[in-house]
């Protein structure tokens, strides 16, 4: 059983468990931040300039996200980022279309604090608005530099706890390469989050899908939610 605290920080039911990320505005678990601060003096002197453009997000703020792309009202996109006219397709195939880019809510790792995704501020035109798309990100893209540098920390065991979640294409989530997460606390959050206790959640509110979510939850837990113990550091 799970003390109300702790199923408030693993569903981000609450924001008790976070606090602002100075520069950004953006709530952040308090360890991911300091890996954070660590990362952009490491960063900094290599030219680079990290901003966090979204931090903590609360089961509520999912559960909107969810719901306008489930009624069609944003856009839901393939695995190359082009959108998908969600009216032609069944219930169980658009709840996987939008799992491709967008957690199921209660379990979003953003609902923890220790994710938050990043991009390069120095790159970045007068007014630009980061789009976080595989384009940006790629080798020519706007935050090329920026995700090989990183790569290279991550892999050398350089980025104070920080790694890529969905650093590569298991079959589910797409591959976001400006994703970043604190190792130590997100495992120990991942190992609280059960099969049992998302259905008791998702069960319990109001959300789109929630019939072929519910029948297709464990193989929606396999493929989009665990992230595997050998995709964190150390492990």
């Amino acid at each position: 059983m799970l003390s109300d605290a702790l199923r408030s920080v693993l569903f981000g039911l609450g924001d008790e468990h976070v606090i602002c990320e100075p520069r950004s505005g953006q709530l952040m678990h308090p360890e991911a931040l300091l890996a954070f601060e660590r990362l952009c003096a490491d960063a900094r002197a290599a030219g680079f300039d990290p901003l966090v453009v979204s931090g903590f997000r609360s089961f509520e703020r999912q559960r909107t996200i969810w719901n306008a792309k489930a009624r069609g009202e944003r856009p839901v996109l393939d695995s190359r980022g082009r959108p998908l006219d969600v009216t032609q397709l069944s219930p169980p195939q658009t709840v996987f279309a939008i799992l491709r880019w967008s957690a199921l809510p209660g379990a979003s790792r953003h609902h923890w604090g220790t994710d938050f995704d990043v991009v390069d501020a120095a790159a970045m035109p007068a007014g630009y608005r980061p789009q976080l798309t595989p384009q940006e990100f790629a080798h020519d893209g706007l935050f090329g530099p920026f995700h090989h540098w990183l790569s290279e920390r991550i892999a050398e065991g350089r980025s104070h706890g920080l790694f890529r979640p969905y650093a590569e294409d298991r079959g589910g989530v797409a591959p976001e390469p400006w994703h970043l997460s604190y190792a130590p606390r997100a495992r120990e959050l991942q190992q609280l989050l059960t099969v049992e206790r998302l259905s008791e959640l998702v069960r319990s509110d109001e959300l789109e899908l929630c019939d072929s979510v519910c029948a297709l939850l464990e193989d929606i837990f396999a493929r989009f939610v665990l992230v595997p113990d050998s995709c964190y550091p150390g492990f």
